[in-house]
């Protein structure tokens, strides 16, 4: 571990990211297991954290952008270690790279089995497919009316040696809100749509439906693979799901920054940009060196939470581009002491979700907009005799 004093920080617990790996499994323990590693792993850094879930048994890794999942092949992280799946495309993109790097790509629409149709025929190689199937978020996906056409045309593709459909998939609207009606149309959607492809003759290998939500609370979902995105890393996909510990889960990412200057002042003295914040009376002021620049939401300036020498204390006045104010109230702790804005919150540190209801926002969006501009450090980088990969 870096004991060098930084600025900023972002440490990543890697035995936690492996341990909520164990635990998720745990919830399905009949599927495959997809880290999904999208946005650097939701902040935290995504070729060591793909490493560390497959160290505790994932066998697929998720991406959004096909630059994601060329990037892992590239770091190393071969066909033979983990399956690759990436699912957001645009016209042009680098399907013949995908297709020689054995990246599994999904398909949406008939432009897209074109596109990768044609990358297969040019590399000489039958590309890997999924087919996702829009069950009612209204993104991505292959609505119920365009089905019938990409499933033959599929089909036809297959027969010719130039694809395989390897899988079906969707994604819940609302699995976040348990009990909202959507889930049930979903799966319903779902089952009718994977019915009418193996009718036809598609023979896939796994069929998915489960994010984070679904996978800790609708076991009914989990079908033959499920993908966490967000509670691998610790964070509840949302209050109404419940809090990490209630499934066994523990944040993954610490933010810590070093107090810059502590110095005191009158009362009435304005603090940050606007004066939103004026002294009520003489007191002490610390500054954190963190902002926006690096990640935390300008919209929770006022609000914002971190500890410091053992006390809870919020962001007085703006948040800044790369720095904000506290009041101490009179305490004087030294500079370079930690302020922590958030960690899993077992020692008395705000967590991730605390920030998310500072800015009005999801605790997704705190750990992924934390930019590059912090180092991440990983911690328990080694695996410990429970993470063994034979466990599968």
């Amino acid at each position: 571990m870096n004991e060098t004093p930084l600025r900023v920080r972002a440490e990543i617990d890697l035995a936690a990211l492996r341990a909520n790996v164990r635990a998720l499994r745990a919830r399905a323990p009949r599927a495959e297991f997809m880290a999904v590693v999208k946005a650097d792993a939701y902040g935290h850094g995504m070729v060591p954290c793909a490493r560390a879930a497959l160290q505790a048994g994932a066998t697929w890794l998720g991406t959004a952008t096909p630059e994601e999942a060329l990037a892992l092949r590239a770091a190393g992280i071969g066909p033979d270690e983990a399956r690759v799946l990436c699912w957001l495309w645009t016209p042009g993109g680098p399907w013949r790279q995908a297709v020689e790097a054995e990246v599994e790509v999904s398909v949406s629409g008939m432009w897209a089995l074109r596109e990768v149709v044609a990358a297969a025929r040019q590399a000489g190689r039958t590309a890997k497919v999924q087919l996702k199937a829009d069950t009612g978020l209204g993104r991505n996906g292959c609505r119920p009316d365009d089905w019938p056409e990409l499933v033959e045309e599929s089909l036809k593709a297959e027969a010719e040696g130039t694809l395989r459909i390897t899988g079906l998939w969707s994604h819940y609207a609302c699995a976040d809100e348990p009990g909202h009606p959507s889930i049930a149309a979903q799966s319903t959607a779902f089952a009718q749509m994977v019915a009418y492809a193996e009718d036809a003759g598609l023979r896939p290998e796994v069929r998915h439906i489960a994010n984070s939500p679904a996978t800790l609370t609708l076991p009914d979902s989990h079908y033959d693979l499920v993908r966490p995105g967000i509670a691998m890393y610790g964070v509840s996909p949302s209050p109404e799901v419940g809090v990490p510990a209630d499934f066994g889960l523990r944040p993954v990412m610490t933010l810590t920054a070093s107090l810059a200057l502590v110095k005191q002042v009158p009362a009435g003295h304005g603090v940050s940009y606007g004066h939103h914040y004026v002294t009520p009376g003489a007191t002490t002021l610390g500054l954190v060196p963190a902002g926006y620049g690096d990640g935390l939401p300008r919209g929770a300036s006022g609000r914002g939470p971190v500890l410091i020498g053992g006390k809870w204390r919020t962001a007085a006045g703006r948040i800044a581009m790369d720095q904000f104010v506290v009041d101490l109230g009179g305490d004087e702790p030294d500079v370079g002491d930690a302020a922590v804005l958030f960690g899993p919150g077992d020692r008395g540190e705000p967590t991730a979700e605390d920030w998310a209801r500072a800015a009005d926002t999801i605790g997704y969006e705190i750990v992924t907009r934390i930019g590059s501009r912090v180092p991440r450090v990983y911690v328990n980088e080694q695996p410990d005799p429970t993470d063994v990969r034979a466990q599968r």
